[in-house]
């Protein structure tokens, strides 16, 4: 599985490189700028990027827009976005086409290694890889005003939770302890109180739960 890695910070690009070598991945590009990035990504085509937000010489949302553009030119490249802060704005951006194939971890995610490498793999595959702690800033911003999100129990938050990082009944049934069937059970409870359809496909299930809990209704 070939990667295009943009991170300006040296020692955590050469540590990231070192990282995904070592779980099989091949770093086809490990660059540290915006320009770097937008060439990187239209001249090499990879199964995966992993990019950092914030890249010279703008240090704003650069490689957030570069990895954006490179899905507009190419729909459904998988990008992973790595940030410093939970930024909602980015998550919005990254989840708009509805393509799938995206993720959002904070960078304290990458000293977990077999957490990062799942979180790549699944958005190479055409996965979401959402951190925890976007999810949970976007519950609990919308659920003080909105009523549908409100009406949720805790243990079908928590599993909503768990849903939009990415994770499909079977995981969340090991996480928490319970059956698959009862979590299909809290799913379809789940679904029924946002008004979302109920879907087979995980994926499309994740980001329209998050396009709800973005948007509003």
């Amino acid at each position: 599985m070939r990667v295009v890695l943009a991170e300006d910070l040296f020692l955590l690009r050469d540590g990231l490189v070192r990282l995904l070598e070592a779980y099989g991945f091949e770093i086809a590009a490990a660059v540290e700028t915006g320009p770097e990035l937008a060439r990187a990504l239209a001249e090499l085509e990879p199964d995966v990027a992993v990019v950092d937000v914030r890249l010279p010489p703008t240090n704003t949302d650069e490689g957030l827009q570069c990895a954006l553009e490179a899905r507009r030119r190419k729909p459904g490249l998988p990008v992973l976005v790595l940030s410093q802060h939970v930024e909602q704005l980015y998550a919005r951006e990254l989840l708009a086409d509805g393509s799938g194939g995206v993720g959002y971890l904070l960078k304290d995610r990458v000293f977990d290694a077999d957490q990062f490498v799942d979180a790549v793999r699944r958005v190479a595959a055409g996965g979401t890889a959402m951190d925890p702690q976007v999810i949970q800033q976007l519950l609990s911003r919308r659920a003080a005003d909105d009523q549908p999100l409100a009406r949720l129990t805790p243990r079908e938050t928590e599993v909503l939770e768990l849903m939009a990082q990415g994770r499909t009944n079977a995981a969340i049934a090991e996480r928490l302890v319970v059956t698959e069937r009862a979590i299909a059970k809290h799913t379809a409870n789940i679904f029924a109180k946002l008004g979302l359809e109920v879907s087979d496909d995980d994926n499309r299930r994740v980001l329209a739960v998050l396009a709800y809990l973005d948007h509003g209704r």
